[in-house]
């Protein structure tokens, strides 16, 4: 069962470190001037993604053995949604990544602005996924 608590708590630092972004960093980054708005994004931009890929991937692994361990589907599911946030990621906010990092590059500040904050609205999804994995896998612990 400890692969399963596993599961549970990096789907839990995931969706913390989700929250987080989309509730502290996000705000707070968005009061900044254009240019410092850019450089701030840019920087984090990089580090969250690795971050929450990593909590996203060590979370479904351990979902997935404990689902083979205790041949329960409730971990199925948890593990099959908290990896649903990498297509999630790649198909809804990597382009608008690349279309932020050209409009950085043109120094187009109003415009990246604007895209970047559809970007914070589309990472709010990434917490939703989080949420549900978490529901998923207390539900299978329970």
């Amino acid at each position: 069962m400890i692969t399963g608590s596993l599961a549970l708590a990096a789907a839990g630092a995931f969706t913390g470190a989700s929250l987080y972004v989309n509730f502290v960093e996000q705000p707070s980054r968005l009061t900044l001037d254009d240019a410092s708005l850019m450089k701030e994004w840019e920087d984090s931009d990089h580090r969250g993604f690795v971050a929450l890929a990593g909590l996203a991937l060590i979370s479904a692994i351990c979902g997935f053995i404990a689902y083979r361990d205790l041949d329960d589907f409730r971990w199925l599911l948890g593990a099959i949604v908290i990896i649903a946030t990498w297509p999630y990621t790649y198909l809804a906010i990597v382009p608008l990544n690349n279309r932020i990092l050209a409009l950085i590059s043109a120094d187009a500040g109003d415009e990246a602005r604007k895209t970047i904050d559809l970007w914070g609205r589309l990472e709010i999804g990434l917490t939703g996924l989080g949420a549900l994995a978490i529901v998923l896998f207390v539900w299978a612990a329970g």
